[in-house]
């Protein structure tokens, strides 16, 4: 199992775009893993959080769909064997897919080194962890938006705390059964959540790998309207910064944004970066990693060939230089700790 975060850390420190693209061409010339599927197979979820697109009424009603377990193998012969990692879930709730733990066993048949699931939790049973453990899943990313039930459940519509907490404990309890199983917490803050880290460790304990803090960003017309990150700015060294030093006293591996980004991501300055436009695909019901990209009849390296990826990739490594705002994304803006 390759330590992805260690890859992540490594790609952060890299400050210049020539070395990342450079890096980028020389993986894709070897024929070498370099990309990241974020998979959604159901586009549906059992919640409404306030703070996500599926609380928008309309959306929803556009935004649905399910891939048959039959195209997700078509899926996975084209571009599972160029993936690094696989998430499972990425805009909704996977485990209403009935074939999750299949599509576990199906990336790992594809030697995927590193298979994650993003999940609210509400919908797990202990069996089902185990199974998707056993299956080859290598992490398990448990969201929350609250650390009290009170809130927890006010911005998880539909949600309830103690399944969290009940999830949370049999995530646990695989770990102990399966010790390379690594646990991951996903924290979105807002200003109505960011004190209640001061409840983190009560509700967590022990046996969490990864934590991850997220400030929240408008996607969509959703029921959560205060985008406002001023507060969450003043309050980062009083209340952001000690966390990111208790996980690295416990030696958990903490996703954080740098307090300078914080208000930079209210005003919509970060942009995405040419990097990641290389290495992220996105899979849903909806759309297959290029808008002219057709898995059925294509794969990544005949797509790549008609399209002259490598040429492409060779030319961007001497294109003009992006600004500082696109060399943080929204999606890579995290300090690796």
């Amino acid at each position: 199992m390759q330590n992805v975060y260690k890859i992540l850390r490594i790609a952060t420190l890299v400050k210049n775009r020539r070395i990342r693209l450079l890096g980028i061409w020389i993986m894709y010339l070897l024929g070498r893993r370099y990309i990241g599927i974020y998979f959604d197979p159901v586009l549906a979820c059992n919640l409404r959080c306030r703070m996500c697109y599926f609380s928008d009424e309309e959306k929803r009603k556009n935004y649905r769909g399910m891939f048959c377990f039959e195209n997700i193998e078509l899926i996975a012969k084209a571009l599972f064997g160029r993936a690094l990692k696989l998430q499972i879930g990425c805009g909704a709730e996977p485990t209403l897919h009935k074939d999750l733990i299949k599509i576990i066993a199906l990336g790992k048949q594809h030697k995927i080194p590193y298979i994650s699931l993003t999940t609210n939790g509400n919908l797990l049973t202990k069996e089902q962890i185990s199974e998707a453990a056993g299956a080859g899943l290598n992490e398990i990313t448990l969201s929350t938006h609250g650390l009290t039930k009170k809130t927890y459940e006010y911005l998880m519509t539909n949600g309830r705390f103690d399944l969290f907490v009940q999830t949370l404990q049999h995530v646990k309890e695989v770990k102990t059964q399966y010790p390379a199983f690594k646990l991951r917490i996903n924290y979105t803050i807002n200003n109505d959540n960011v004190d209640e880290l001061a409840h983190l460790w009560n509700v967590i304990g022990n046996g969490v790998d990864i934590l991850q803090i997220r400030p929240v960003q408008k996607i969509g017309n959703s029921a959560y309207a205060d985008f406002d990150m001023t507060g969450i700015y003043n309050r980062y060294d009083a209340v952001l910064a000690p966390v990111a030093e208790e996980c690295k006293r416990r030696k958990i591996t903490c996703l954080i944004p740098a307090k300078k980004h914080i208000l930079a991501l209210q005003n919509d300055e970060i942009q995405n970066s040419r990097t990641e436009a290389e290495t992220y695909c996105y899979v849903s019901p909806r759309g297959c990693w290029k808008d002219d990209f057709d898995y059925r009849t294509e794969t990544f390296g005949s797509y790549a060939r008609k399209h002259h990826l490598g040429s492409r990739l060779f030319a961007g490594i001497f294109a003009g230089n992006e600004t500082e705002k696109a060399n943080v994304s929204r999606k890579m803006n995290y300090r690796i700790k």
